[in-house]
């Protein structure tokens, strides 16, 4: 299948960073929220974003306009029907993705594929909840989307060789280098990703160095380009914890246990970047 429109359920980070990567390669975006503040927002993150590409002259003026130009915000999921492939980058819910992916069902044509942006939940699980199952897929981004080189591709046990090679070659033509693994719980980046910046706040909650000395510590000494707790700002405080708690529940390993202190932020309502306080301040 050649996949000419792309459809974006989610006009927050993730989603307008898979709309602005799609835009800027020349493909067609469709991109959905649940309300046109949301969808208003979303668009002016990528207007921003291209506006700093374009001061740094990695993009010209005109690039900028043509890539805007290509994504249209709707708050209508039967605006979605005229794309081949629908991303889902909606909240790390699975009750709320489920939801979605019904609703999804009932306004797409059979053929079209649909994938989520998960980086935790089943693919099997969540295909199960399609009529689709052999057109669903996994499509992990990582944020920031229109930086990050890398895609996870996650199939299902239903997923079929069409759809993952529908998917992985729409990954190529963004510019992405999509590696193809196995379904399981936060599958492998993440699945030694988070737990790293769990233990990280374990290290901060035990006193045993401030959160700056943690993030350099690993920035110097393991040559990251960003510290576990500055990361688990900009990724969120609450997906990280929802990640951990679903490692906890699928492997039932006490190893996965959420950091107490990481629970109390995110009970604070202090989730990093996108409220202005996490570990740091901004």
């Amino acid at each position: 299948m050649s996949i000419t429109t792309v459809g974006v359920v989610g006009a927050g980070t993730m989603g307008n960073g898979i709309a602005q990567a799609c835009a800027v390669c020349g493909i067609p975006v469709v991109m959905v929220d649940i309300n046109d503040a949301a969808v208003q927002r979303g668009l002016a993150t990528v207007s921003g974003s291209l506006d700093r590409l374009v001061k740094k002259d990695k993009l010209s003026a005109a690039d900028k306009d043509a890539a805007l130009a290509r994504i249209r915000g709707s708050t209508h999921y039967a605006d979605l029907s005229a794309a081949q492939l629908v991303i889902e980058a909606a909240t790390e819910s699975e009750p709320l993705k489920i939801k979605i992916l019904g609703q999804l069902d009932e306004m797409l044509p059979d053929e079209t594929i649909v994938a989520t942006n998960t980086s935790s939940i089943s693919i099997t699980k969540l295909a199960a909840a399609t009529k689709r199952p052999d057109r669903f897929i996994g499509m992990h981004f990582f944020n920031p989307v229109p930086m990050m080189a890398l895609v996870e591709i996650i199939r299902g046990l239903q997923t079929s060789d069409a759809t993952h090679d529908a998917v992985r070659a729409l990954a190529l033509a963004l510019g992405k280098t999509p590696v193809t693994v196995k379904n399981a719980p936060g599958f492998v980046v993440n699945r030694i990703l988070v737990p790293m910046i769990n233990e990280a706040f374990f290290v901060l909650a035990e006193g045993l160095a401030t959160p700056e000395d943690i993030d350099a510590g690993m920035k110097l000494g393991c040559n990251h380009p960003i510290g576990p707790l500055a990361l688990a700002d900009m990724i969120g405080l609450d997906v990280c914890l929802a990640v951990m708690n679903v490692y906890v529940d699928e492997y039932n390993d006490s190893k996965y246990r959420p950091c107490p202190l990481l629970k109390e932020m995110v009970a604070a309502g202090w989730l990093g970047r996108k409220t202005g306080r996490g570990v740091y301040r901004y």
